[in-house]
């Protein structure tokens, strides 16, 4: 008696599986649609034309003129693969695909359709993302003076990569430059804003002109009269600008021993 192996549920296809010990080993594109239907195969149905032409000893030829539910090989990749559609045919030369099923090393499943492949393509995106979510909120940390803050002190890999990167920029800090290159920097800088000023504002500009011997320049008063109160004025000259002297000397270089 043939011995088959059902893995799950009959009701779910796609969770069942079927394979016949006796005949495994004599799988050919000559035998494998007899193997199919085989009748302790879930996946056969017997109501099927293939059945009706096994008890009438006809050619799989005749299919072609019945009408109805039938199965035909599909595609061959000996020795190992073996493709069987089941369809349902109207005329000799029309018929409708209903499912396949597909035959590996004398294993029979059924082959899920595109609806059953993309939902179990978005459950395990789903899936993962949830997952992702779950341990990232695992790290986060909530203080009412701080806020959110992130804590990855329970994750080695993490914390080892943090300190590694506040260790990096603690090195870039330290090479950032010397002092003499500051002050260098600084020294440009200065010389710079010596040959350049920055523009004088036109309010300013008033007290630039220069002023007759035993003038003074007029401060306009609030009722739109001009005073003569020298306390009034607050500059009588150019813009001064200062800048610091700085030292332009090299550092000294080392003497050798």
């Amino acid at each position: 008696m043939a011995n088959r192996q059902i893995t799950q549920a009959p009701e779910n296809h796609l969770r069942l599986s079927w394979h016949d010990t006796q005949m495994m080993a004599t799988l050919s594109p000559q035998t494998v649609m007899d193997y199919f239907c085989r009748k302790s195969n879930p996946f056969y149905d017997h109501m099927c034309n293939n059945e009706t032409i096994r008890m009438q000893r006809l050619g799989v030829e005749h299919l072609h003129n019945m009408l109805g539910m039938e199965y035909i090989l599909l595609h061959v990749a000996e020795p190992i693969l073996y493709v069987i559609r089941k369809q349902h045919r109207h005329n000799p030369s029309e018929a409708t695909p209903i499912a396949d099923y597909y035959i590996i090393g004398g294993t029979v499943y059924k082959a899920p359709d595109l609806a059953n492949v993309i939902n179990a393509r978005i459950l395990n995106t789903v899936v993962n993302l949830q997952s992702a979510f779950e341990e990232a909120s695992s790290y986060a940390r909530y203080h009412p003076n701080k806020g959110y803050t992130w804590d990855f002190s329970s994750n080695k890999v993490l914390s080892d990569k943090k300190s590694d990167k506040k260790d990096s920029n603690a090195a870039k800090d330290d090479n950032s430059g010397t002092l003499f290159q500051k002050q260098r920097v600084d020294m440009l800088l200065a010389e710079l804003l010596r040959k350049f000023p920055p523009p004088i504002p036109p309010m300013l500009q008033n007290f630039q002109q220069p002023l007759q011997a035993g003038q003074l320049p007029a401060a306009a008063g609030t009722d739109g009269s001009t005073g003569s109160n020298p306390t009034d004025i607050h500059a009588t000259g150019p813009l001064d600008i200062a800048t610091e002297s700085i030292d332009m000397k090299p550092p000294p270089e080392k003497k050798t021993k």
